[in-house]
């Protein structure tokens, strides 16, 4: 889904989530399994994206890579807290490491689950529809 048509899914209230990679066969993967699913999904390459996105109004489910050239996932989420863009936002890392990172130190209380590569595709729509729910149910309460 291009710049254009995520801001349109997101203007429209529909479910969304992005997806925050800087493989293409990631992000078109997701982009294809979610949207199977009938969730909306817009996608960045990396740091700079994301954070247009979410200055121009995204608010969702955002699953971040750790490992991304330049700013990793990690500066990424410190640049979108110090930037005041988490309200409204869950973050899930997709990460290939399978050993705790040392660099989440500070963010416990941002980061809400991971999700290994490679991933099974119905346990990621699990995790992700949980996280959807989840979203739905910090909406409500606001």
């Amino acid at each position: 889904m291009s710049s254009c048509e995520g801001q349109e899914a997101i203007a429209a209230g529909a479910p969304h989530v992005m997806v925050v990679d800087d493989e293409e066969v990631i992000r078109q993967t997701m982009e294809v399994l979610l949207g199977y699913a009938g969730i909306g999904v817009v996608t960045a390459s990396g740091s700079d994206e994301c954070l247009a996105l979410l200055r121009g109004g995204f608010r969702g489910v955002i699953l971040m890579d750790v490992m991304m050239p330049g700013r990793n996932g990690w500066d990424t989420i410190r640049e979108i807290k110090q930037a005041g863009l988490l309200r409204g936002n869950i973050i899930s890392m997709l990460t290939a490491m399978d050993v705790p990172d040392l660099q989440m130190e500070g963010l416990q209380d941002v980061v809400i689950d991971y999700i290994t590569k490679p991933f099974e595709p119905q346990e990621l729509l699990a995790s992700v529809r949980r996280y959807l729910e989840f979203f739905e149910q910090l909406q409500s309460a606001e």
